[in-house]
Formats: C-alpha cells, structure tokens, sequence
C-alpha cells in the first residue's frame, strides 16, 4: 500500500472477510486466518475477534494448526483474558504427548500466559517435565516453572529439590534456565519475608528453607564459574572472544543474591570474583557486561576492602570509555553503591571517630576520590543524562576535604544547565555548604554566588538559610556580606529575585556598616588563600589576595535600593522588603545622612500608601506614623463615626500640632532600630503552640513562599531552629498596633 488510506481500506477488507470465515465455521482456512490475524497484530489494528480461534486451533490434533494457534494465544492474549482458561484443558493434555514439540509449545504458553490458577493445575505437569530424559524439555520446563512459581510463591518450597538436582545437569541450555530459575526463586522468597513485616536490611540473618538450601550450592556455582574462566575457545557458546558470557553473568547474578548479608557464602566466592574482575577483557561488549554484573556482585556481598577498591576501579575505567551508554552506567552504579553504604560509614565514624579513624587508601571511598577528576569532566558532556549522573555522583563524593574543589565545580555547571535544574541544585549545594563548610565566610560567599547565578531559581530556603547565616555571623562578615550583596544587586538586571531579596533585607538590617570602607585580608597559610569559592578558575594556590571595599553615601545606598523598586519588573516581593528596607535606614542614616536623604526615604516609604496591594499600603502607613513620631509629628486620625480627630499615640490635641511625647519617640526608635532576626522567646512559644505543624530540626523560612516548609541547616551552637514569619514576630498577617509590633524582617 502506498497511502496509510489504502492500508486500512485492505486491513478492513480483510477482517471483513475472516469475521464471515469465522462465522461460518470455516475449519480448511482457520490457520490462515489467524496467520493474518497475526500480521494485522503486528501492524497494530484490533484482532480481539480472533481469539477463540487460536482456542480452536491450540485444540487440533494438527501440529502445524497447533503451532499457529500456539503462536496466536501468546501473541493475541494477555494473562487478564477471560478465554484464557479455556486453555487449561489443551495445555495439559499437549504436555502428556509424546511429540516433545508439542509438549515444548505448552510449555513456552505456560512460561509467558500462566495465571495463578492454572500455575496450580499445571504446576505438577510442569514438574514431570523437570525430571525429563530430553534436555529440550527440560529447559523449557525450567522456565515454565519460574513463571509457576512467580504467580504461586507459596509453592516454592514444594519444588526446591528438584531445582537443585538439576544444578549438575551436562546439557548447557538447562543450566542456563535452572540459573536463572534459582534467581527468580530466591527473588521471590525475599520479596514473600518483606511481604510478611520482614525488613531487607535488618534481618540479616534471615533463611528460608530455599535459601539454605541454595546457600550449600555456593562451592558448585562457584566451580561452575571458575570452569567457565579457564576452559578455552568454545565455538558453540563463544560471544566476541568471551567464553559464555550469558552463563556468566547469570551466576553472577545468583552469587550476588546467595552473597548478600552472608559472610560464608561471601568468603568463598571472594576469590573468583577477583578473577573475574582481573581476566576479563573490556575490549567487548560481552566482556563489560560481565564486568559490571561482576561491579554490582561485589558491591552486594560481604567483600573485603580490596575487591571492592577493584570494582571502583573498573567503573574509573568505565567512565574513560567513549559508549556513552557504558559511562552512563558507570555513573549510576557508583552513585547507588556509595549511597547504599553512606548508613553504613557513618554509623562507623560514629564509633571510631579519633585522630586514627581516617579512611585508608585501601578503601572503596578513597579509590573513587581518585577518580573525582574523570567524574567532574563528565559535567562537561554534551549528553544531559551523562551530566545529571556526574552531578549526583558529585554530591555524595563531597567530603571536608575536597568541599571547596567540588562546589566551585557545582556552581560552574549552574551557569550552564538547564533552568528547570537549577532549583534542585541550589538545594543540593546548600545542603553541601550547611555539612561541611570550612568557614563561615566561605559559606557565606558560597551562597551569595549560588544567589548571584541562580537566584531567580532559588527556592525560599535557600534565601532564608543565607539571611540566617549572615545574620548569626560576626560583625565583620556582615561588614562584607553587606558590601558584596550591594555590589551584586547594583550589577544585576532585576531578574535574580532571589538576589534582590537577601540583598535589600541585608541592606536594611546593616546599612550603616556600607558607610564604612572593608577589606578582608585572607591568612597567609589557609590551603585557599581568598577563602570564597574558586568558581572564575581561580588557582586556589596562588599569592592571598585581599577583598576591599569602599565606603558609600547614604544617597547612594538609597539610589541602588530605589532603582530596584523603579524597574517595572520588580515583583511584589521584592518592593515590600524595599519598604521596610527604607523605613529602616531612615533610622540607621538619621545621624549620617544629609536632610534631603532622609526626606527622599520618608518620601518613599510613604509613596506606597496608595498602594493596591492592601499588605503595601498598610506597611507604608505604619511606617510612615513610626517616622512621624521620631520626628516629634503627631498623627491623627478620624473617628468610625466622623468626629473629631483621635491621635494615634495617645496624645490628644490638634493634628500635626501636637508634639509627640518623649515615651513615644522612644518607642517609635526602638521599633525602628535593629533588631535581632529572631524573637527567641516568641519563637519558643509558637513552636509550642504549632508543635504539630513543623518539624523539630527544621530552620524556618525568612521569606515565606511555597517552600516555607522545606528544611534547611540546622541552628549551631545548641540554639532554638528558626520558624516561619507567624514564629518570629507573633502572626503574619495580623499586624499589631504600631508602634508596639516591630516591623517585620525582610
């Protein structure tokens, strides 16, 4: 057909013409119907139609009629087809027949449809087969058999001496089948203890009867691998120079089954896994595959230090391949080994922390730190899976020592990946920062920077998280943070939202220290001398280089601050921290700050009070009547019923004639000045009272968002975690009678 029309215009014709074949009970052309049936299958067009056919043809004392019905019910049914069990009956009386081609076409129906209900009927029939003098019906069975026992696991145990019987059979093919039988059993037997409350890593030394079992063929499968090493060239089962490289690979994978939580099991199969692992080639496919069934083996079992040094190894080399799919693979084998045995080490450093408890060079941990390189070029490869791979080995490779190398490496894939991944990432390299952070200046820096490439990404706790580390730092940290967030914020485009939050916030909690010039001298002997992350390529070995910074007006702090809110795409967010950020600095710069500046920022905290966003508006009137009453102006308002004036604070008299009173300027100062970040008392008392609505480890969100529930580091030094905004000043959204409530952090 040249035109998809023209295909099912022939297709419906056809079906046309086998349903009236079917209708009229056409027995001559019922094997060459489904025959078509078949192709149209293929082809992808219904065939439901025809299922019974292949019944009636399973049924024909024919073996070419059988054949195509055998082939049609595994192609045209699925083990959820009611007509299934009406093939019970034919299976059973096909496996009694004397034709084994026959018997071995019942079989394979059995291996791919069987249900639970027929794998009891016709498990005994398939087990008669086990014991077959013919080889070919003995592996066939062996495969029915594990799909029996898949469907029925409680028949397992009932089937478990006839499977190792078979173990020393001479023909290859059943070999082959009862290896992967005995996978499948103890597959199945584990996932029967989980079922039953058993845990997978806490119950070590449980056995099952199939288990123990299996556990006394360990010597067997592992003479059976040697042989395979040792014999030579072999053309009947020779694959690229590798000697049965399927056999191979499925003993391996028993070994690492029969291995796992078992130290005798794992001592006698340590030494032929290391020749494995040394005599295979990896110029072949085949031989890479068995080295990484080999990798996943030692990994598994209860190996010593040196075996599992070797399987490091030979993902190193691994990852130097070209195929990507090889170095894929690599990559993913290396970050799960590392993180299923991150529990393990750490429970180990816990009981052997000491100046002698230092990693030696002869451990799995320590071979892969010599691969970091080749894992850190993988950041650079042009396959997206290849990098995502690479970055989530990175994060478990990081250690205290190399933390400084791996986030400058981290922060350089940020500039390049692709959005939708700089969220998770930023996360990631928080969490890296929060654990093994050298100094806080470096974690400050680190983060500034994360902000300064992928604020706009950002989620809350990673804004929140570098607002508390600033805040909770020395003063001359604060100096700098203050300093470089006001040079990073003057820099930017507006669209680094995340930025313009912890900046402007900073801004307002230590402006007055930018009044001031900085410069940071870094030690002499540090192992990075600037103490900030290497993300420009600096070599971190060279001469210390000093950080300064000049001092600035007061004008041009509030120039920078209020070209932020000026852009037409500043968010919302933003412009209400600006507020507080000016109602603050009207504070801080009434001592330093000519008139005009200190005019300009009452200007603009009162240029919101027309604001439409109702949260803007009320900030701007409270501010504006807390500045108001520092200045020694009182503010008046009119009563609910429209009579006369009330003043605010309390002070009676005419509006705006009566000065405020000294208690009120006090009050108004102190609300206005800083403040700690965090309320300790209020916050203990919220989390009382919400104890059931955060979780105990979790530092609280600064800036509120979506993610105002996502942990971040905890608190040092044994204080309090901090809580979301309602924590800290007393209710979000419910705002207190000014002045008595400070005005919220940004």
């Amino acid at each position: 057909c040249k035109t998809a029309a023209e295909e099912r215009a022939v297709i419906a014709k056809e079906s046309a013409m086998i349903r009236t074949a079917i209708r009229e009970e056409q027995e001559q052309y019922r094997h060459r119907n489904v025959a078509k049936l078949l192709f149209m299958h293929m082809l992808g067009y219904p065939t439901h139609f025809g299922q019974l056919e292949c019944m009636k043809l399973v049924a024909s004392p024919h073996f070419p009629e059988k054949r195509i019905g055998y082939l049609g019910m595994l192609l045209l049914l699925s083990e959820q087809a009611d007509v299934l069990m009406l093939a019970t009956n034919s299976l059973k009386n096909d496996l009694h027949s004397e034709n084994k081609f026959v018997a071995g076409l019942a079989l394979c129906a059995i291996g791919n449809l069987a249900t639970a209900d027929m794998s009891r009927d016709l498990a005994p029939e398939v087990d008669k087969h086990l014991g077959s003098a013919k080889p070919y019906l003995r592996k066939k069975a062996c495969l029915a058999m594990a799909r029996c026992l898949t469907k029925c696991p409680d028949m397992v145990e009932d089937f478990v001496d006839r499977v190792v019987s078979l173990l020393n059979d001479r023909s290859h093919g059943v070999l082959v089948t009862v290896v992967q039988l005995m996978t499948r059993v103890l597959v199945m037997d584990r996932e029967c203890h989980l079922d039953e409350g058993g845990d997978d890593d806490g119950d070590r030394d449980y056995e099952s009867p199939c288990r123990t079992a299996f556990l006394k063929l360990v010597p067997s499968l592992v003479k059976l691998l040697r042989n395979l090493l040792s014999m030579g060239y072999s053309p009947d089962h020779d694959v690229g120079g590798i000697s049965d490289p399927f056999l191979q690979v499925q003993l391996l994978t028993l070994l690492r089954l029969l291995g796992a939580h078992n130290a005798k099991a794992s001592e006698e199969m340590n030494d032929v896994l290391a020749q494995v692992a040394t005599n295979t080639e990896t110029s072949k496919n085949a031989g890479n595959a068995i080295l990484y069934e080999c990798v996943q083996t030692i990994m598994a079992v209860e190996s010593d230090d040196g075996l599992r040094v070797l399987a490091v190894n030979i993902l190193g080399r691994f990852l130097l391949n070209r195929d990507n799919n090889i170095r894929y693979v690599a990559l993913n084998t290396l970050a799960k080994c590392i993180a299923d045995r991150q529990p393990e080490r750490d429970e180990h450093d816990e009981q052997h922390r000491g100046p002698d408890a230092a990693s030696s060079d002869n451990s799995a941990a320590s071979a892969l730190q010599r691969h970091r390189t080749t894992v850190v070029d993988c950041l650079k490869d042009p396959d997206i899976s290849i990098r995502q791979r690479a970055l989530e080995l990175i994060y478990h490779l990081v250690n205290r020592e190399n933390v400084e190398t791996l986030t400058a490496e981290l922060l350089n894939y940020l500039v390049l990946c692709p959005r939708e991944h700089r969220a998770d990432i930023c996360t990631r390299v928080l969490q890296v920062v929060d654990k093994f952070s050298p100094s806080d200046l470096w974690r400050v820096d680190t983060l500034i920077t994360l902000l300064t490439i992928a604020g706009r990404e950002s989620a809350a706790n990673v804004q929140s998280s570098t607002a508390v580390y600033i805040s909770r730092s020395s003063e001359d940290l604060r100096a700098y943070s203050t300093h470089k967030l006001l040079k990073a914020i003057r820099d930017d485009d507006g669209s680094q939202r995340g930025l313009l939050n912890v900046g402007i916030w900073c801004i307002g909690e230590y402006g007055d220290l930018l009044l001031t010039p900085y410069t940071y001298h870094p030690p002499s002997n540090a192992p990075n001398s600037t103490g900030l992350p290497d993300v420009d390529g600096i070599d971190s070995d060279e001469a210390p280089v000093s950080v300064s910074f000049s001092a600035l007006d007061p004008a041009t702090v509030v120039d920078i601050v209020e070209g932020v809110t000026n852009r037409h795409t500043c968010p919302l967010e933003v412009k209400q921290r600006a507020l507080t950020c000016f109602a603050k600095l009207r504070e801080r710069f009434a001592d330093v700050a000519d008139a005009d500046t200190l005019d300009k920022l009452h200007k603009l905290v009162r240029k919101s009070e027309g604001s439409q966003s109702l949260e803007l508006q009320l900030r701007s009137c409270e501010y504006g009547a807390l500045i108001n009453a520092i200045t020694g102006v009182s503010v008046k308002l009119t009563t609910a019923g429209g009579g006369e004036e009330e003043d605010i604070f309390g002070g009676g008299g005419l509006g705006g004639t009566t000065p405020v009173s000294d208690s009120v300027r006090s009050a108004a100062k102190e609300a206005l000045a800083r403040m700690p970040v965090v309320d300790i008392k209020l916050m203990q008392r919220k989390r009382d009272e919400r104890s059931g609505d955060m979780s105990e480890d979790g530092m609280g969100v600064v800036f509120g968002g979506d993610d105002a529930g996502d942990s971040v580091p905890a608190a040092s030094g044994g204080e309090p975690s901090l809580l979301d905004l309602d924590d800290i000043f007393g209710g979000g959204a419910t705002l207190a009678p000014a002045p008595a409530a400070a005005p919220p952090a940004q």
